[in-house]
Parts: structure tokens; C-alpha cells; sequence
């Protein structure tokens, strides 16, 4: 099968995730035959996916043409030969159990093309004895996608010990092709990536609890607020399901051994039905409790030290054993559980001889074998950490990306998709780099920045991987971090372009004010919400903003703290231009485009002497002078009145 052959999809099973992922595939242009064991099941999954459309369309994430035409592409069937009789690629997601798929393929492969794939959305099953019950083991892999399908941006693609490239290769370009991110799983393993990193994770807490060795409120205090994970790892626990979690140790601990075992605090929450929220009551009590009430000083750094040196271990597994590498457990664990960092660079930060260390100590004092060092971590301590390697000749840059999209354009995007782009100091500082390399390359005479995918250009900081530094003289120079960085922008010598889709609050907004233009799409929310957590925009916004919209309009959207649309913001100065949705990526760039095509001498002295004009008009009116004079006796300028007296278009080349 050819990627560009797929043109129907089938989806098996219509629950939760299927109905997702037949949305996704239907959205992408696909037709998809919807498929359950029953009329009832298959058409509640069809309502589902009427309805998550429309919520897209009434949040202006689509069009309601758009969400017409899928719902359109998708037939809810009951009738295996109707469903795959035609299928060019089958995507099964029935319930989570080996007997139930198993005959599934047996009755799919009655009707299937013999060159259709076959992809199970497994989360923890093994792909390799899952297709060795086909007759076509070659053409089976895993595709697994995360809940909800519509909105998490990760697939991992597993291969099987059969699995041809060729099949990996398709169903790469397919979720590509779903707008999502494939991450390659290279061998079966059980978990994959990110659940083989965050089921020891949570599997671990519940140990710590189980010896006494630390309290739930210091365990979720420490991975929500000191480590900055998206919850705790019980919140996170109750929000999963403790019998997924554990159903999923008991597979781990049957192929892997006894390091993942299940804890004995866990055992307790499943005799006792406590599996979380769905239930009403897991470690927190969601009926006649508070919920998940985390306090934000309980941490412990031994708690953390514990944490980081089990999770540092699961990736040298990963990689030790080839499952996969450093660079791509990270970004699946980012787009897959939010991670801020990913887990092979929060061990590389804390140092992996320290956690080594830990977890020798640990092992001699306890004896599980959960605690014995991995070949992979021992080997990436002594080579200086898991990404001592990457990128040795360039900047690493993890949290953003460089693009050259041609036509003298240089791209920065935010790239924390998984947290909405939100800012942390890291990203600060390859911002800053980025700047630098953009500055410095003579091929580039205008900046463009974007956040990636279509939800957000930042929301803001990020406010928990920052909350456990509340010390007053840290977030002072966290403050002046930002606004150096950002000012970066301001003074940079050629345009800036911040191009909004989706929200841009907080220190987001706050850096799109220090670029020179802002077009925003017809879904984006601007405004600055600090104010509803009793804080200031502090990277710059209270100076720039009052320059910008004026005195009374800043303060109006400073103090109510409200989120405002772009045509609001354009009457208010602050946007540039605000686009179609559906046109918003071309127009940023032709607009970008046409700014770099513009003079460079002209406009840098230009930027620079309306920057000295805001602090001091007199320094501006003088640089004014003095750039004038200079521009008099520039190549640029004869070829502007050459081409203007010749009603033509000038080629400005910097002289």
C-alpha cells in the first residue's frame, strides 16, 4: 500500500477513541467507514463526532462547511464487509482486550484488500502477538493515538517483529497527513514511550506512600509545583484510572519482570473500587471532598531526586534496549503527558551521576529490583547525559524551531505545542539564540514569529513549572529575564512580525507587544488574565502596551484582566491586521515577505531612531538627522527612485 492510494479509512469501534480518531481521519479529508458491534453503539459514536464538529465550528477552530463536509465523509456501520470490503487502511480500537481484537482481525480479514494495513490503537499490547493472528503480520503496526485524538498532537507508530518499514513509512505520512506527530516506537515493547515512562512514574509514588517514605500532599506537591508536571502524580492517577494504570503493570511486570510490580498502595485502591474520578473517589475524594487539592509548598527534593532517577531509568531502558532515543522519547512525552521538559533532559538538568547514585543507594537499601541501574543510564552517565551528543556543531533548541521559509524570512515558533507554547526560562534563552542567529545571517531581513499548531501562540508563562520559585529576588530576575529577552525584539534591526492563531495572553501577549506588527486569525484571544491571579504582566507589558494602545485603553485591558477578540484589539491599535482563519498562514508570510523585500539600511536606522524617540524625542529626532544623511549616499536609495520614476519594483540589496 502506497500512502497516496489511502483514500478510505475504517475504524473499528466507536467509543471514546474511535469515534476520535474517525473525526481526525474524516477532518483530514478521508472517508471513513465507522464501525461497532451494534446500530446503538456505532451511531452514539456517530452523534459524538456530529457534535465535538460543531463545537469546533462554534469555537471558529473550522468552518461550518468544513464540519459539514466531514461529518458527511463518515457511515456508521454495523456490517464488517461494508465497513473494511474497500478499505485501504483499517485503524481497530476496540476495547483493550487480546481475545476481543483477535477476533476482530479474523473477521475483518474475510473482506480486507490484500494490500490494506492494518493499525491497532493499542496502549499496551503486544503488536507482535496481536499480528501474528493475521495473515498479514508485515502490514500490521501500531498507531497509537492519545485522548482526546482531536486535540493531542502525538502518535506513536510501533513496529512489530514483523512489521515491514514500508508499513511504518505509510502510516508515518498518514498521521503527518492527520496534522499530528508520529514518534517511532523501533521495537514492541511494552507501555511504548510515554506510558513506559509514566506508569513506573506513578507506580513509584505509590510505593513511596506504601513504605512510609513520603506523604501523598508531598509526592503530588513535588511533581506538580517543584518538578512543573501538568498534576500531581496521584491527580494524575485519579484522572487516568488506577485500574488502567494497574491493569497496565500487571502486563509490564509479566513480560519485564518484578522491577514493576505493583505497589501495595495501589493494590489497596483497586480492592477498594477507588479508581478515580470516574468513580467518584481514587487518592482524592471527588463527591464529598475538595477533589484533587494540591498545596503548593509541600515538596521534598529527596521526593524529587526519587522521582527523576526512576523515570531517568526507564528512558535508559528505552534506549539501552533500542525502543527508542533521547530526542524522540522526549517529544512524545511532551505532546503525550504535557511534560514541560522532556524526561531524558530533566535528567540530563538534574545530572545523571547524581541520580545514579540515588538509585544505587536506594537498591542497596531496599533490595527491589526496580532500583538496579539500567545498561542505558549507567552508559549515558558516563558519556556526560542523553543528549551529550545531539546537535554538538549548532544551538540545541528544544522548546522552539528555526525556519527559513524563503523569500528573506526568518521563522521562529514557540514549540511547546503540549503546554499551548506557554514560556519558560529555556525557551527564553533559545529565543534569544535564535534572534542572534537570525541577526546575524545576511540572507534574512525579516522576522516572523508564530506558536506551533492551531490552539495557541503562547499562552502565556508557564506558571507551574515556574511556581516553585516564589523566592521575591528570583522572580525579580525572572522579570528582567523576559524583559531583556523580549526587548531583544524591540531593538532587533529588521521587522518583526508576531503572528497570532489562538491565544495570546500573559507573557505570550507580552512578547507579541514587543514585535512590530501582530496579525492575529479570527479566532485568536489576546489580553493579559495576570491580574486574576494577583499578579502583573511583568515582562514588559505595563510599559509597552499604554505605549502602544494608550493610557486608558492599557489599563482597561490590564485590569479587567478579560480575554478580548482581535477585532477589539484592532480598534485598539494593538493588532495589526486580523485575517480569515482559513487564510491566516499565507497572509503572515506574504506579509512578512513583503517587509523583507523592503530596504534593510531604511529600515534599520528607521527602528532605531523610533526606539530612541520613545525614550527621549530629542535622541530620536537627531538619530532621525543623522540616518537621513547616511541613507542620501546609499545604492538602496537610487535604486527606489529608479524604480518609482519607472513605475517598477525595487530590488533592494543593503548598499
Amino acid at each position: 500500500m502506497e500512502f497516496e492510494d489511502i483514500e478510505t479509512i475504517a475504524v473499528l469501534g466507536a467509543g471514546n477513541m474511535g469515534h476520535g480518531i474517525a473525526e481526525v481521519a474524516a477532518l483530514s479529508g478521508y472517508e471513513v467507514n465507522l464501525r461497532d458491534i451494534k446500530e446503538e453503539f456505532v451511531q452514539s459514536g456517530y452523534d459524538d463526532i456530529e457534535w465535538s464538529l460543531n463545537k469546533l465550528a462554534e469555537r471558529e477552530q473550522i468552518s461550518e462547511s468544513d464540519a459539514e463536509e466531514a461529518l458527511d465523509r463518515v457511515t456508521p456501520l454495523v456490517d464488517v464487509e461494508e465497513a473494511v470490503g474497500d478499505a485501504d487502511f483499517v485503524i481497530e480500537a476496540v476495547p483493550e482486550q487480546m481475545d476481543i481484537k483477535k477476533d476482530v482481525y479474523g473477521d475483518v480479514e474475510q473482506h480486507l484488500p490484500e494490500d490494506a494495513i492494518i493499525a491497532t490503537n493499542t496502549s499496551s499490547l503486544s503488536i507482535t502477538d496481536l499480528a501474528e493472528v493475521t495473515e498479514r503480520p508485515e502490514q500490521f503496526c501500531g498507531m497509537h493515538f492519545f485522548n482526546p485524538p482531536v486535540r493531542m498532537q502525538l502518535v506513536e507508530v510501533i513496529s512489530g517483529a514483523h512489521t515491514a518499514e514500508e508499513t511504518l513509512e505509510v502510516t508515518e505520512q498518514l498521521a503527518e497527513d492527520f496534522d499530528k506527530t508520529p514518534v517511532r516506537v523501533r521495537k514492541d515493547s511494552p507501555g511504548f514511550i510515554v506510558n513506559r515512562i509514566l506508569v513506573p512514574l506513578m507506580n513509584e509514588a505509590c510505593w513511596m506512600v506504601s513504605e512510609d517514605d513520603a506523604t501523598v500532599e508531598e509526592i503530588d506537591s513535588t511533581t506538580k509545583f517543584d518538578m512543573g508536571l501538568p498534576m500531581g502524580s496521584f491527580e494524575l492517577g485519579d484522572q487516568v484510572g488506577h485500574d488502567v494504570t494497574y491493569h497496565v503493570l500487571e502486563y509490564m511486570n509479566e513480560v519485564l519482570g518484578e522491577a514493576y510490580e505493583p505497589a501495595p498502595f495501589l493494590e489497596e485502591l483497586i480492592e477498594e473500587e477507588r479508581y478515580g474520578k470516574k468513580t467518584g473517589r481514587g487518592v482524592y475524594d471527588y463527591e464529598d471532598g475538595d477533589g484533587a487539592d494540591v498545596p503548593t509548598d509541600a515538596g521534598s527534593e529527596e521526593v524529587a531526586s526519587r522521582l527523576v532517577a526512576v523515570m531517568a531509568n526507564e528512558v535508559g531502558n528505552l534506549v539501552g534496549k533500542d525502543v527508542s532515543d533521547p530526542p524522540a522519547i522526549d517529544e512524545a512525552v511532551m505532546l503525550g503527558a504535557g511534560f514541560p521538559d522532556g524526561p531524558a533532559k530533566i535528567a540530563d538538568d538534574r545530572g545523571l551521576e547524581g541520580l545514579v547514585e540515588t538509585l544505587d543507594e536506594l537498591h542497596e537499601e531496599k533490595g527491589h529490583p526496580r532500583y538496579e541501574v539500567s545498561d542505558g543510564l549507567r552508559e549515558a552517565a558516563e558519556e556526560g547525559g542523553f543528549h551529550s551528543g545531539d546537535d554538538e556543531e549548532g544551538v540545541d533548541f528544544t522548546n522552539i524551531e528555526v525556519r527559513y521559509p524563503g523569500d528573506m524570512v526568518g521563522q521562529i515558533v514557540l514549540d511547546r505545542e503540549a503546554r499551548m507554547n506557554t514560556i519558560n526560562p529555556a525557551l527564553m534563552d533559545e529565543l534569544s539564540e535564535a534572534i542572534d542567529l537570525f541577526e546575524e545571517d545576511d540572507e534574512v531581513r525579516a522576522l516572523l514569529i508564530t506558536g506551533k499548531g492551531d490552539r495557541a501562540f503562547s499562552a502565556g508563562a508557564d506558571v507551574t513549572a515556574m511556581a516553585s520559585g516564589a523566592d521575591p529576588i528570583e522572580a525579580i530576575d525572572l522579570s528582567r529575564k523576559g524583559q531583556r529577552t523580549f526587548g531583544k525584539l524591540e531593538e532587533c534591526d529588521m521587522p518583526v512580525v508576531a503572528g497570532i492563531d489562538g491565544f495570546a495572553l500573559g507573557g505570550g501577549f507580552e512578547l507579541a507587544l514587543c514585535c512590530d506588527f501582530r496579525i492575529a486569525s479570527e479566532r485568536s484571544e489576546l489580553g493579559t488574565p495576570e491580574h486574576n491571579l494577583g499578579l502583573l504582566p511583568g515582562w514588559g507589558g505595563t510599559q509597552r502596551l499604554m505605549r502602544i494602545a494608550g493610557f486608558g485603553r492599557a489599563k482597561e485591558i490590564v485590569f479587567t484582566a478579560e480575554r478580548f477578540d482581535p477585532e477589539t484589539m484592532y480598534e485598539y491599535d494593538v493588532v495589526t491586521e486580523v485575517v480569515p482563519t482559513e487564510e491566516f498562514e499565507d497572509r503572515v508570510h506574504e506579509f512578512a515577505a513583503d517587509l523583507a523585500a523592503g530596504p534593510p539600511i531604511s529600515q534599520k536606522l528607521t527602528k532605531r531612531a523610533m526606539l530612541a524617540g520613545w525614550e527621549d524625542i530629542d535622541a530620536g529626532l537627531e538619530l532621525e538627522a543623522q540616518a537621513f544623511g547616511h541613507l542620501i549616499n546609499t545604492d538602496d536609495l537610487m535604486e527606489g527612485i529608479t524604480a518609482f520614476m519607472g513605475d517598477g519594483e525595487p530590488n533592494f540589496e543593503g548598499k
